[in-house]
This record gives C-alpha cells, sequence and structure tokens, in this order.
C-alpha cells in the first residue's frame, strides 16, 4: 500500500489544492453575502438578531427585564416586549407611552372622559357644647371684707339678674358711708365733695337706689348685698360663710346658658368647604333623636399645633336648658364652593401625588393600541372620592382611572416622564441595577416573600425607616389610650398619628416600593379617621386593629425603623375570639382590646429587630 501511495502523490496533492480552492470561494461568498445584509441569514427560518434585540418586562413589575419571552418571576405573568411600550411616527408625541391591548387588560387599565361639575362635599364634623363666653359674669369683691350670709349653697344653682348672692361686712366700706353723711350736709355748699363721694360707693358696687337709702335713713348699713348681675347657672362658688375677702377676690362665676356655642372641629383639608354662613345640621349623644341646626358664625384662623384642626363655632338657642357644656355632638355640612361655576372633576384614583407634584396620565386619540401622556396637573380641593383640577386639564380630554401605577411605571422603564423622574431618563423601579436583565440573584433578593408579599427593606433608605420609626412610636402612644380605655385621649393621639403619616415622605420610595406604600397609606388614613370619627370604644378599636395589620405590614416590607426591639402581640379572644394582632415596644402584655378586663390576654407571636 505504501508503494501505492508513493506511486499515486502527485494525484494527491492535485485533489487536495482542489478541495481548498472551492472551499475558500464557497465559504468567502457566504461571508460576503453576510455583511453584505446581515439581516437575510437565518437559521432554520428563525431571526436569531430580531429576539436578542428585543427586551421583554412585566407590566405589573417593570424593574423584571429579560431578553426572551417567559413568565415574570414574581407574580408568574406573561413578560410583554418592552418594544410595545413606545411608538415612532411624524404625528406621535416622543413621549407617548403605548401599551399592547393584552399589557392593557393584564394592568387593568381604565379610563374616563374628563368633565364639568359642581363640586360639593360633605363634611363629617365633630364637637362639644360650649359656654357662650360673651355670657359670662365673673363677681369679685370690690372692697375687703367678711361673709356674713350665703345665699347660692352650691355650684349649678340657678339666679336671676339682680338676685341676692351673699351678704357682707366691710369696715371700709361703713367708713366710706360716715363719710356720704358728713358730705351730705354739705350738699349745697361743696357739691363737687359730695358727688364725689357718691361715686366713690359706685365705684364699689353700690346702686344709685342703695346710696339714696343711705341718705334718707340717715345712718352706715353695715351689710351690703352682692347680687347677680345676669340671671345664669353658678358654675363656680369660691366662698363660704365666714370668709374674710380682699378687695379683687373672685366670688362666684355666673354663666348665661339661654344661648351656647357649639365648638366643631375642622381639619386643614375641610377648611376650604367651609364659609361663614353654612348651615350645620347636628345630632347630640345625649339627646337621641333630635335634630338641631344653625349656621357657621366663626371659623378659626389658627390650626392647634397638636391636633392639626381649627375650630368651627355656631350659635344655639337653649331656652330650656336641654344642651349642656361638654355634650358630645356630631355634624353635617354639605358644601358647595362653586355654587354657580362648574369646575373639572376627576377621581382620586387618577391621580399620582408625590407631595410636590401631581400627576395624570391622558390618553391619546385615534390611536389603535392604548396610548398615553405624563401630565402635570394643579390641584385644587379635595371632594369626596374626586380632586378639584384648577389647572392642566381641558373638559373632554380622557384620562387613566384605573392602572395608573402600571403606566409610570412604564414610563419610568423607557426613560419617560413620569411621577418619580418628571424630567425623564432611565431609572431604576425599585433598586440600583442598571440596564439590561435581572441576575438569577437580584431576582431571588426581591423575591423573598412571605404569603406573596414582596420584601423591600435592603433597598429602603435609612431617612424613610426613621420616618417610618417616628409613626410607629405615636402609634405606641396611642396603642396605651387604648389599654386606658380613655376615648378623648384615643382621639388626640390618633390625630398625632395620622399628622405623623402624612409626614412620612413617600417620595423616598420608588416603583413596586411606592405603590405598595400608596396602597397602605390609603388603608391607615381611612381607619385612623375611622378612629377619630366612630362612636365607642368597640368601633375604634375595630379601626385599631386594621391601622395595627398595616403597620405589621409596613415593617415587613420596609424594615425595621430603629435598633430597639419591636413585638408583634395577639390576643386570641378579641373580636368574639376572631382574634387581634397589635405593636408594642414591650414584652409585657398589656392587652388594647380589653383593657383592665383582660389586661394580660395576649402572647408574642413575632419580634422584629436590627440586631
Amino acid at each position: 500500500m505504501i508503494s501505492s501511495i508513493k506511486n499515486n502523490y502527485k494525484l494527491i496533492i492535485v485533489a487536495i489544492f482542489v478541495g481548498i480552492f472551492f472551499g475558500w470561494l464557497f465559504f468567502y461568498s457566504s461571508e460576503e453575502a453576510t455583511l453584505v445584509n446581515p439581516d437575510t441569514v437565518s437559521h432554520e427560518g428563525h431571526d436569531h438578531s430580531a429576539e436578542e434585540s428585543t427586551i421583554w418586562t412585566c407590566s405589573m413589575h417593570p424593574q423584571i427585564k429579560q431578553n426572551k419571552p417567559g413568565k415574570c418571576p414574581i407574580c408568574a405573568m406573561d413578560l410583554i416586549p418592552l418594544a410595545s411600550m413606545s411608538v415612532e411616527g411624524d404625528d406621535v408625541d416622543p413621549y407617548e407611552i403605548v401599551m399592547t391591548e393584552s399589557a392593557a387588560k393584564l394592568a387593568d387599565i381604565q379610563s374616563m372622559v374628563v368633565s364639568k361639575g359642581v363640586p360639593e362635599k360633605t363634611i363629617y364634623l365633630q364637637g362639644k357644647v360650649q359656654s357662650d363666653e360673651r355670657n359670662v359674669a365673673v363677681i369679685t369683691a370690690r372692697f375687703g371684707g367678711r361673709i356674713e350670709q350665703l345665699f347660692v349653697n352650691f355650684t349649678g344653682q340657678n339666679v336671676r339678674k339682680g338676685e341676692k348672692l351673699a351678704t357682707i361686712y366691710s369696715p371700709d366700706l361703713v367708713t366710706a358711708q360716715h363719710e356720704l353723711l358728713e358730705a351730705v350736709t354739705f350738699k349745697e355748699s361743696r357739691p363737687s365733695l359730695y358727688k364725689a363721694v357718691r361715686n366713690k360707693l359706685k365705684l364699689w358696687d353700690l346702686t344709685d337706689k342703695q346710696i339714696s337709702a343711705i341718705e334718707v335713713k340717715g345712718e352706715p348699713q353695715y351689710y351690703f348685698e352682692i347680687l347677680s348681675p345676669i340671671s345664669g347657672t353658678v358654675i363656680m362658688r369660691h366662698v363660704a360663710i365666714g370668709d374674710y375677702v380682699k378687695e379683687g377676690t373672685t366670688l362666684f362665676k355666673v354663666v348665661d346658658l339661654s344661648k351656647i356655642w357649639v365648638m366643631f372641629d375642622a381639619y386643614e383639608s375641610d377648611l376650604p368647604w367651609i364659609k361663614l354662613g353654612d348651615k350645620v345640621d347636628f345630632t347630640i349623644q345625649a339627646l337621641p333623636g333630635k335634630n338641631f341646626s344653625a349656621k357657621v358664625s366663626y371659623i378659626d384662623p389658627f390650626i392647634n399645633a397638636e391636633t392639626r384642626v381649627a375650630k368651627v363655632r355656631v350659635v344655639v338657642p337653649n331656652p330650656k336648658l336641654n344642651l349642656k357644656p361638654e355634650m358630645f355632638v356630631n355634624g353635617l355640612l354639605e358644601s358647595k364652593i362653586a355654587e354657580t361655576a362648574n369646575e373639572i372633576l376627576v377621581p382620586k384614583s387618577s391621580v399620582l401625588w408625590t407631595g410636590k407634584r401631581a400627576v395624570v396620565y391622558v390618553k391619546v386619540p385615534d390611536r389603535q393600541s392604548p396610548s398615553f401622556l405624563y401630565r402635570e396637573v394643579v390641584l385644587g380641593p379635595e371632594v369626596g372620592s374626586f380632586f378639584v383640577v384648577t389647572e392642566g386639564l381641558d373638559e373632554g380630554e380622557e384620562i387613566a382611572t384605573n392602572g395608573v401605577f402600571k403606566i409610570d411605571a412604564a414610563a419610568q422603564l423607557v426613560g419617560f416622564p413620569s411621577m418619580m423622574n418628571p424630567d425623564g431618563g432611565k431609572t431604576s423601579s425599585a433598586h440600583n441595577h442598571g440596564e439590561g436583565s435581572m441576575s438569577d440573584e437580584e431576582i431571588k433578593e426581591i423575591e423573598e416573600t412571605e404569603n406573596g408579599a414582596i420584601y423591600y427593606s435592603k433597598y429602603v433608605s435609612d431617612k424613610f425607616k426613621k420616618q417610618l420609626g417616628d409613626l410607629i412610636d405615636v402609634y405606641l402612644k396611642m396603642k396605651d389610650t387604648f389599654v386606658a380605655i380613655n376615648e378623648n385621649e384615643v382621639n388626640l393621639e390618633a390625630k398625632k398619628v395620622l399628622a405623623s403619616l402624612n409626614n412620612v415622605d413617600m417620595t423616598l420610595l420608588v416603583g413596586d416600593a411606592h405603590i405598595s406604600w400608596m396602597k397602605l397609606l390609603a388603608n391607615l388614613e381611612s381607619n385612623l379617621n375611622g378612629i377619630i370619627s366612630m362612636n365607642g370604644i368597640e368601633m375604634k378599636r375595630k379601626h385599631f386593629s386594621t391601622v395595627s395589620d398595616d403597620l405589621i405590614d409596613a415593617i415587613k416590607k420596609f424594615g425595621m425603623p430603629n435598633k430597639k426591639a419591636i413585638y408583634v402581640q395577639f390576643c386570641p379572644m378579641a373580636f368574639n375570639n376572631k382574634g387581634a394582632y397589635w405593636l408594642s415596644d414591650k414584652k409585657e402584655i398589656r392587652n388594647p382590646y380589653f383593657g383592665d378586663k383582660m389586661l394580660k390576654c395576649g402572647e408574642i407571636k413575632m419580634e422584629f429587630t436590627n440586631k
């Protein structure tokens, strides 16, 4: 065989060169074709270059970005191509957010046409009956002396104007009477002296009739009557028989209750809707079945720094004295701030509010797929479940009313102007991962869940956690008032919790974390207002239970606010054995759902700590 190869080696060499030549010719042609038109090259009929240029994302969780279709690792929804979120063309705004029909259905996008209406709001007010400050008389001693007789024997006694309250003996007054009797003899010759002595007695609260009686009798009167200057009820008695008093000492306080004030608490958000002359219908807990009405006569020009409310006053006749100071009152005010002009009204669900700006998404007309544009608006007063829009929208425009967060998340994803980034530019939705798809490790971190609740603790700033900690601190004080079963203190502390909640800067959260907080915020506000407005400790406890659940959820999602431990405690017997949770900074059980009745009922279910 070796000899055969030697004899034919020339033929073999020629065959090798011919093969190399044809191979070079074939592969050169193919490579040249690829360089001329790379898009024409495919494998098994599939365009790989097109697939690799498409980024796939989730309409519910826009931080998820992958280079191939599939399901969202968080919610298991089908991923949609990112390219579907924007459109191109000469007649298209460069910042339009376009969603496919399927993506819009998944995000539950709903819209409505903007229209005008008369802003009307029902304002619920709570207050108390108070005495009319203009009908209060304080009787003081005009001269020093000793109380000889007392005709008012108890606080709460009704007296008439001019009725005797007490008699007093005063050496100074006796001396002044002797001066008067001497001056009478010089009445004709020295009239100025006579008038001066009479005026001195008048200044000591003696009437002309009493002074004339002294002159006619010709001798001093040793005991003088203290008379009531008004008709009313004695609400203070500071003296007893035999007491010595000095000039200026307070003796009695009398209040006329034939007209009373009802002082309502109005929150800051309600004040634009209240004006002088508005009618308030109200009921009084102590007088069930009776309805009252009156007009607003005064609005306090100051806001109470602690409770964040202003006083609104109405004056009510009280001829039978049925209305008594400190009675609780529930009021209802139907308000119209634009009685002759219509205003643009939009649902609250359509507005994204950062605390600095309000944003809506306007639907672009004449588009085959749902298309929206970012629009900043100026909000007027709150109208129940609506806002008045004073600038930024015209009647007839169509806006998104549901799924607005999803549209905004899509805008953030492609770098368009959005709620958290009004100037545009690409941002990270929940945390800094840069561009491109998420790694498996990153997805695993944000997917850390308990019963489907996503945790954001690693991506929440210390500043937000500090504000959350301040909120927890005032909540704990409110919890203590439930333990003490003090309704007035509960209302006061609930208002402080509401004020602290409003101080939490939600712009510190972005993406899903922001959406999650917004849902908690709405629920917390609603139930805190329920604690404040509901009557009876049991009704307040139901709202307190929901507030507690939401704050437990907040700590789970956003992390511990400080280094001290927070305990989740549970009472299995609350609400007819349904059970209820609360937060405490102490291990000791002090039950807010039963107070002293079952103070120690409960157990520690969980402990939050940074250690």
